[in-house]
């Protein structure tokens, strides 16, 4: 029978023990391991079964067990030690107290998902594991942010496969109470609540969960209380569920109820409110509106509130597809917003901040990513070249700037790692190398043999595939309830054998199934009878992908054959505890999705943290860091037009990898049976990957790039009653009325010789027409780069120009000021000679045109070409495509 109601019953701890309830309610136990190593200690088995959950365990193991070890002296001590550095780690000043200048007090930081440890499964895949592990390094630097979420009682889904191969979902409602959460309360201890008014004089109420993530605190928000009616109760049921209207309301509550909750918990608390908020991805965009509505309630107009929102917030995109952005239907919009939810605001305004009102763009929907950008002055990607495709993706938002002007920068992803790093690696770089941080330990020294380094992996290698087996044996159970599991489960991998690792979500651009185009190349590789692969395969598709689904269940029937089946499997139900074993355990970490529509892929960073090497397209992080001794790239044929061809191609490349560069030196030993070829290319990889694929320096940068100038900007616009704000919406309204009539009239140069050459320099006299703006108002700019094929320039500088003084009409509209002028309608002279000689001609130059003059310096052969534009300036912008205003000379 199926009980209609689980929950978990806490343990009565000895007196003695009783720091380890506090040590279970703070989650730095996830990655810290001499914490998790306590737990492991009171009952092995267990604490692996209960996948590494104290208080799971604790609710299990028996009470005899416990006073046992609470009269057992040397573990007390143990757990009182421990007790004391975690509060030493709570309390002690990091990095980020150690910053001297400006900074903010508090970082508001909002994701959908976050996944922080298998015990609270909040997370369906990259986007969460990313947040969580940007909470771990922001506790372990001090950088004093909050989390906020929402709490989904069926998480995402625990997938199963069926006879067939196919993905079976189910939903597991999970119990609070069992989880580390504690509920936000007021002083009299009733629990707080925040409300969103709905359609219908509807309210949704939501409670404030909290979790302890080291230092930094986690507000997850959950409808599921007796206040709602049953089908609001519904709305945070589960992660990335239900449709539009649904998801719809889980981003409402995740953005206004999320800004909500944090001004009341930062009350609750006597702590400061947060100064810069950080949207990760579009679904928390909705903050922005509340902030807004929340200024204009202390007396701003919704222009000035918006000043004030985009100063302080930071709007992180990890899409790299227009097909993987919320959008939602302007009706639906139009009836949410029509209520009392935002007071203040008018529906109008916030449909304008996320139309797509561009080129190639739908008038019927609202583009939550499009609101991200508008809202959030301070933008970026999540890798080097996912920025660089954000910028083309977005340019429309700023038509008439080139995709590099486009204010979108990029902060490469980065992973915890010590929640990656397994603990064998750990322990290694402990006893050789005197830290227990592997991402600063010095990987290249003799201190560690290079058979030690080998042992170790040997070792990762073997408790992953023992770790599959079991795995295996209890889906194979699941199927065949009462029967006995087949002998050959527990042959499945070879610990000695050669092991890559595929594992991630399932869309069809990751392509699950490239490693399947010639099944019986594949088959050969497998087989190999000296140099043999074997490959696990993990990830989730979401439940109404049905393609993803078929890609999973192409795969499950492959690996059925009886030659194939201990060489190739896929795991079901892929989540941090498997993922935490299988990065460690593998030797390549393959990754073959369609470039560039891989944001970032941290998957592969996480097995380099434990010595695995990439073979991989070059997406996402990787073309950053491939440096050819740290794995393998698979070359791209992006410019195939045809799909299958590309999959072809791409795939033969694959297997020509696999036998003729990545498994030769794997099996190439020497006469202590270790791959030094193999080894030193582990070395490498520790030695430089590491370092740059922390999560620390992921967060440094945020720091560092984005909240300070955050929070520098915010406080220059709230300071003397909001005086920035008021002035800088005022001056943006005169700037955009007046913006049609500026442009640049006409352009005149000279100073090069007949042959230009390096060193000559190019005088330049600009005409504008400012239509009544200030010259203080704008920056002239000449704008000048390679010209190679066509008008298009490339590598491009910008200079100012500066006021000359000079009027169109001081210089007398009928005379000549220019050489070789065809026209008046902004054709250059660009007639080399002397400074402005060459072949008099009459130029009309337009009354009341203001003269700006510069000089470039020819400092590079080659093609060269240029032209000037016009953008506004002001000090509190961020830059100069802010606005997305500009007048280019044509």
């Amino acid at each position: 029978m199926k009980a209609i109601r689980k929950f978990t019953v806490r343990a009565v701890l000895p007196e003695s023990l009783q720091a380890l309830e506090e040590l279970a309610g703070n989650l730095r136990w996830s990655w810290h391991e001499p914490t998790r190593q306590l737990f492991e200690h009171i009952a092995p088995d267990l604490w692996r079964s209960s996948g590494h959950d104290p208080a799971a365990l604790l609710g299990a193991v028996e009470p005899s067990r416990l006073e046992e070890l609470a009269v057992d002296h040397d573990y007390v001590a143990g757990v009182n030690l421990i007790r004391d550095d975690l509060r030493a780690y709570l309390e002690e000043p990091r990095w980020y107290q150690s910053l001297e200048g400006d900074k903010p007090d508090r970082i508001a930081y909002f994701s959908p998902e976050f996944g922080i440890a298998a015990a609270l499964p909040q997370y369906s895949g990259g986007l969460g594991i990313l947040a969580g592990d940007h909470l771990k390094s922001a506790s372990d630097l001090g950088v004093p942010l909050v989390g906020v979420g929402l709490f989904y009682r069926a998480g995402y889904f625990s997938q199963s496969i069926s006879p067939d191969g196919w993905q079976m979902e189910s939903y597991p409602v999970l119990d609070p109470d069992g989880l580390p959460l504690s509920v936000l309360r007021h002083g009299d201890g009733s629990p707080a609540q925040v409300s969103l008014a709905l359609p219908e004089d509807r309210t949704l109420h939501a409670r404030i969960w909290q979790a302890s993530v080291g230092r930094i605190t986690l507000l997850l928000l959950d409808t599921d209380i007796p206040e709602n009616p049953d089908d609001l109760r519904l709305v945070t049921d589960r992660l990335y569920g239900g449709g539009g209207e649904h998801r719809l309301m889980q981003e409402l509550l995740l953005g206004i109820g999320g800004a909500r909750a944090v001004k009341l918990w930062s009350k609750l608390g006597s702590s400061p409110e947060p100064d810069v908020f950080h949207t990760n991805e579009g679904h928390a965009g909705f903050l922005g509106l509340e902030r807004i509505s929340s200024l204009i309630g202390e007396g701003l107009t919704f222009q000035e509130a918006l000043q004030v929102a985009r100063a302080g917030t930071v709007f992180t995109t990890h899409t790299p597809v227009a097909a993987g952005i919320d959008r939602f239907e302007r009706p639906l919009m139009k009836r949410y917003l029509g209520t009392e939810l935002l007071p203040g605001v008018a529906v109008d305004d916030v449909l304008a901040l996320g139309a797509e009102n561009y080129d190639g763009g739908s008038p019927d929907v609202f583009n939550m990513a499009v609101m991200g950008l508008r809202l959030g002055q301070h933008a970026n990607g999540v890798s080097t070249l996912h920025g660089e495709v954000s910028r083309r993706m977005f340019s429309g938002l700023w038509p008439g700037f080139d995709a590099a002007d486009v204010p979108i920068g990029s902060i490469t992803n980065g992973v915890h790692p010590p929640t990656w790093t397994d603990p064998a690696l750990l322990t290694l770089a402990e006893s050789r190398l005197g830290t227990g941080d592997t991402s600063a330990a010095d990987w290249a020294s003799p201190a560690v043999s290079d058979q030690e380094l080998w042992a170790v992996r040997g070792r990762m290698r073997l408790q992953f595939v023992q770790d599959a087996r079991r795995r295996l044996v209890a889906a194979w159970k699941e199927q065949n309830a009462g029967g006995i599991p087949p002998a050959w489960l527990n042959e499945v991998f070879d610990p000695n054998v050669l092991t890559i690792g595929f594992a991630r979500r399932v869309p069809t651009y990751k392509r699950l199934t490239l490693m399947l185009h010639d099944p019986e190349r594949l088959r050969a590789l497998l087989t190999h009878p000296t140099r043999p692969i074997q490959i696990v395969i993990a990830g989730k598709s979401h439940p109404a992908d049905e393609e993803g689904k078929r890609l999973i269940q192409q795969i499950v029937q492959f690996a059925e054959d009886p030659e194939l089946r201990t060489r190739i499997a896929f795991l079901p139900d892929y989540n941090i505890s498997m993922a935490q074993l299988m990065y460690p355990g593998t030797d390549v970490w393959l990754n073959n999705p369609l470039r560039p529509l891989e944001a970032c892929g941290t998957s592969g960073m996480k097995a380099a943290l434990n010595g695995a090497l990439n073979l991989s397209i070059l997406d996402g992080w990787w073309p950053e860091y491939y440096d050819g001794q740290n794995g393998w790239a698979i070359p791209s044929a992006d410019a195939a037009g045809d799909p299958v061809e590309r999959d072809k191609v791409e795939a033969e490349a694959l297997y020509d990898l696999l036998e003729h560069q990545v498994s030769p030196p794997f099996y190439e030993r020497n006469a202590d049976d270790v791959p030094e070829r193999w080894v030193t290319s582990i070395r490498h990889t520790l030695a430089t990957l590491s370092p740059e694929l922390s999560a620390d320096r992921m967060v440094r940068q945020y720091v560092e790039r984005m909240y300070r100038p955050a929070g520098s900007a915010e406080a220059a616009l709230t300071s003397d009653n909001y005086r920035g704000a008021r002035e800088l919406a005022a001056w943006k309204s005169r700037i955009s009325r007046q913006w049609p009539g500026v442009a640049v009239a006409h352009v005149e140069s000279g100073g090069v010789m007949a042959v230009p050459q390096v060193g000559d320099e190019l005088h330049l006299r600009a005409h504008v027409q400012l239509n009544g703006l200030s010259a203080d108002d704008v920056s002239v700019q000449v704008v000048y780069g390679r010209s190679l094929n066509g008008d298009e320039l490339q590598g491009t500088r910008t200079q100012d120009l500066v006021l000359d003084g000079d009027t169109g009409a001081d210089a007398d509209a009928g005379a000549s000021v220019g050489a070789d002028a065809a026209s008046a309608d902004g054709a250059s002279a660009d007639e080399p000679g002397g400074t402005f000689g060459g072949q008099a001609g009459p130029v009309i130059v337009a009354e009341g045109s203001t003269l700006f003059t510069g000089t470039v310096i020819l400092d590079r052969a080659g093609g060269f070409g240029y032209t000037v534009r016009v953008v506004p300036r002001h000090e509190l912008l961020a830059g100069p495509a802010e606005m997305g205003l500009i007048a280019v000379a044509s």
